[in-house]
């Protein structure tokens, strides 16, 4: 099977200078609101609780605070860029190119995925300015960052073909994902939940990210990483199962 390297270079091209002429504002708006959420939860709050896992607050909140970034950049990115192109009409130019689904995918998930990927570098950078880090297994830190953003840029891509129109581009992002990473342990244990509590989290998807990802700095979770990797790549074989079916039939792709 030959793969067209150069039209997965021009897809991915265009994302990264699309991401490059906001690339400011890009960069800006996650330091603002790092910045914003240490000075909120790690200095009024953290001040007045004890260390969670032997990891004092301010640090604990840092996977979670990278995690948050992920989620909603790759999203965003790779739901954007796919549904501009079927809002424009351009989407027929791109079908009719000698380009396989399979490069068009790589394209604009591998651009979403490493512009997230820079995000939250960026916010990992923001962060360490703020609290003293560590990390235990960088390596498993890069693996984790780089399925999560892949997967969620998948996803991104999926609501991009969904949606017909900006409202429900904005949907799931705000409605389901942003509410569901609040709840799943970004700021807090689950442990520290109550009883009942406890156990409705441990159904939030989201846990097992950051918990994953948390444990890759700190060695520290609310759940086993084996569980935490297996829930990442359950999540990532659901949503390439998924873009496999939208261009078998093509599902909203020329609508």
């Amino acid at each position: 099977m030959y793969f067209n390297r150069r039209g997965v270079l021009a897809i991915y091209t265009f994302e990264m200078h699309r991401f490059t002429r906001t690339v400011w504002q890009s960069i800006v708006a996650p330091v603002i609101s790092t910045s914003l959420y240490f000075v909120v939860f790690g200095s009024a709050i953290g001040s007045r609780m004890s260390q969670i896992n032997g990891v004092s607050y301010g640090a604990f909140i840092v996977p979670g605070l990278i995690m948050l970034s992920l989620f909603t950049q790759s999203l965003s990115n790779a739901s954007f860029g796919i549904y501009f192109p079927r809002f424009t009409g351009t989407i027929y130019e791109i079908l009719s190119a000698p380009v396989s689904a399979l490069e068009i995918v790589v394209g604009y998930v591998g651009a979403a995925a490493s512009k997230s990927i820079i995000i939250g570098l960026v916010t990992l950078g923001t962060a360490a300015l703020f609290v003293p880090l560590r990390i235990l297994h960088p390596l498993w830190m890069i693996a984790f960052m780089v399925l999560t953003s892949t997967t969620f840029s998948m996803f991104g891509f999926i609501i991009g073909i969904w949606s017909k129109g900006f409202e429900q581009l904005q949907f799931i992002p705000l409605l389901v994902v942003t509410p569901l990473t609040f709840l799943g342990g970004a700021f807090y244990s689950v442990y520290m939940l109550p009883g009942i509590w406890r156990r409705i989290a441990l159904c939030n998807p989201v846990v097992y990210l950051i918990s994953g990802f948390r444990w890759s700095f700190y060695e520290a979770s609310d759940v086993s990483v084996t569980i935490s990797l297996g829930m990442t790549l359950a999540f990532f074989a659901i949503c390439l199962a998924l873009v496999i079916w939208i261009f078998k039939t093509g599902y909203r792709l020329k609508n």
